[in-house]
This record gives structure tokens, sequence and C-alpha cells, in this order.
């Protein structure tokens, strides 16, 4: 064990006393690492969220929010925000990606994760979340510029592209802002959603970046998830499910189900090209490789979004380069 790691181990001695084992567990795309602790036959996880690289304080707000919304999020059994290590409820290993992987249906975890996504919006935190803002849009576009492009396609944008690529993408941006805000988990897909007891209710994970942003965003990213493929009419049978469940005063806000789910589709959009980025990122500068594999099913669903949207002009020779 490193040095955390052995801090962590002996912080949770002193929590849960001296006959506990560590097991380390997969990380996430940060600094936060995440270990198993094991008494006999039950187990916890602790978060290692190192002082200076990763704030303990955003996780906290929103579990304990989320918590209060209805939303199934571990327990918080412990803490040291000070030293960066938190005790939660575990989840267990089966997630909905492996759940669906290992041959099941999605249909009751689509169900379940739809009502969670209803009250997660209806509830306003106590406290403010960073906006998801045009800044904060172009800053996420520009990873596809600066990582994916150079790195993974062998091509270094000049300034006209860069510029003809927003003038092209700018719609669509637009369009997103122009959309009802509500909060956002923000990364709400099958690998952040367990099934604690092999069945619904859903776990839900990795929420601590939530913002306030598009109403569609959340929905996007289960229904276009990156590390999914489901048929078009399976998320178009959800999309309206989860549309006519809407409040009115949303609802209101669309023309019909097929505004909607437009949408929705612009925000996929917007979030894989976002996505290509961060696991090229991932990739060269962190040497997280396994994220390459995820880039080729994200650029699918990226062209599929665009000719679904007719999207054309400077942002689509761009969007379209391959992996070199």
């Amino acid at each position: 064990m490193d040095d955390r790691a052995l801090a962590g181990f002996e912080w949770s001695r002193s929590v849960l006393g001296p006959d506990v084992s560590i097991k380390p567990l997969a990380g996430d795309a940060s600094f936060r690492r995440y270990f198993r602790i094991i008494e006999d036959n039950r187990s916890w996880v602790l978060m290692d969220a190192p002082p200076g690289k990763e704030d303990a304080a955003p996780f906290l707000n929103v579990r304990s929010w989320l918590e209060s919304a209805g939303v199934r999020v571990p327990h918080l059994v412990a803490q040291d925000a000070a030293l960066g290590f938190l005790m939660l409820e575990d989840f267990g290993d089966v997630s909905w990606s492996s759940h669906v992987q290992d041959g099941h249906a999605p249909q009751a975890l689509f169900e379940d994760a739809l009502q969670q996504l209803h009250r997660l919006q209806a509830k306003e935190p106590e406290f403010a979340l960073p906006v998801f803002d045009m800044a904060r849009m172009r800053m996420e576009c520009d990873l596809y510029l600066d990582w994916y492009l150079p790195l993974a396609a062998g091509h270094r944008p000049e300034e006209a592209e860069r510029e003809a690529f927003y003038a092209g993408l700018m719609p669509v941006l637009q369009a997103l802002l122009s959309l009802p805000y509500v909060p956002v988990h923000l990364d709400y897909h099958s690998r952040n959603l367990m099934l604690p007891e092999g069945s619904a209710p859903l776990g839900v994970i990795d929420f601590q970046d939530a913002v306030t942003g598009p109403v569609t965003y959340d929905l996007a990213s289960l229904l276009y998830d990156c590390y999914q493929d489901y048929p078009e009419d399976e998320r178009r049978r959800w999309s309206r499910h989860f549309y006519e469940s809407m409040p009115a005063g949303l609802q209101a806000a669309f023309a019909d189900f097929e505004d909607w789910h437009r949408s929705v589709r612009l925000t996929a959009l917007q979030r894989h090209i976002k996505a290509i980025g961060i696991f090229a990122r991932l990739a060269h500068r962190d040497g997280k490789n396994r994220f390459l594999d995820e880039i080729p099913l994200t650029r699918k669903h990226l062209r599929e979004e665009m000719q679904a949207l007719s999207i054309s002009g400077g942002a689509n020779a761009l969007l379209l380069m391959e992996p070199a």
C-alpha cells in the first residue's frame, strides 16, 4: 500500500475497529480513489479524496441534498474532510452496465432511473449549484479540439478551423441555453447507477459534480449513454415516458414530444463532443489508456446525432474526423 492507502486503512480501523481488511476498487475520471473495507460478511467503501487535489465538500453537500430528495445515494457512515476520507455504504459491484452485459433486460432499470431523476429535478438544493452556461459548454467542446483532434485523430486545428467549428456548433449551444434549467447530476449513466440488492431501486453514485443545467441533460446521458447502444425506438419510448411525466410547467416549454426529443438529442450531441475529448485527455495526459476503448461507440452516437439533427457547416468536418 502507498502512504495514502495506508493512512486510509488506519483511519478505517479507527472508525470500524481493528479487524478489517482493505481492497482497492476501480477509480473514476478524477484523483479520487476507492477502497472496499471488509469485516467478515460486511463491507463499506472508503473514498480517498486527497486534500489539494479533490475537495470532499461538494460530494458531501450534494449527497445530503439528493438523499433528502429521495434519490438512493450511499449512506454516510463517517467522515474526516480534513484528511480527505469518507466511509460510505457499499453498493456492491453490480452496475447497470454490468447487469445488462450479463444479459438482463434494462426495462425495470429505466423505470426506476426515470422516477429517481424526476425526484432529483423536483427538489432544489439549499446551496448554489454551478451553472451549466455558455462558457462551460465552450470549455467542454474545447476538450475535443485540444485533446481528441491532435492526439487521437492526428490533426491540430488552425484558428480559422476553430472559429468555423464554433460557428457551426453555436446554434446547438444556444438551443441548450434556451431550455428550462433544473438540478442536474451531470453523469447519470449506466456506470454510475448500481444495483445494491441485484435489482431496483438503483443506487446513484459519482454525483459530486452536479450543476444547474438543461432539463434534458441527465436523460440524454442515460438514453445516449457513451457505454451503451440502445435501439432508437427504445430511447424514444423512454424519452416519451419521461416527457409525459414531467410537471406541466416544464412540459409547456416544448411544442410537443418531437420538440422535446430533438432537444434531448441536441443535448446528447454536446455531451458526446465533451466525452470524446475527455476520453482522449484521460488517455494521453493521465495514462488511463482504457478510455480510448470508449471512443468508437461515442463517435458512433455522435455521427448518428449529426445525421438526425442535420448538423453541417464548419463543425461538421472536424466532428467527422476519426482516430488516426
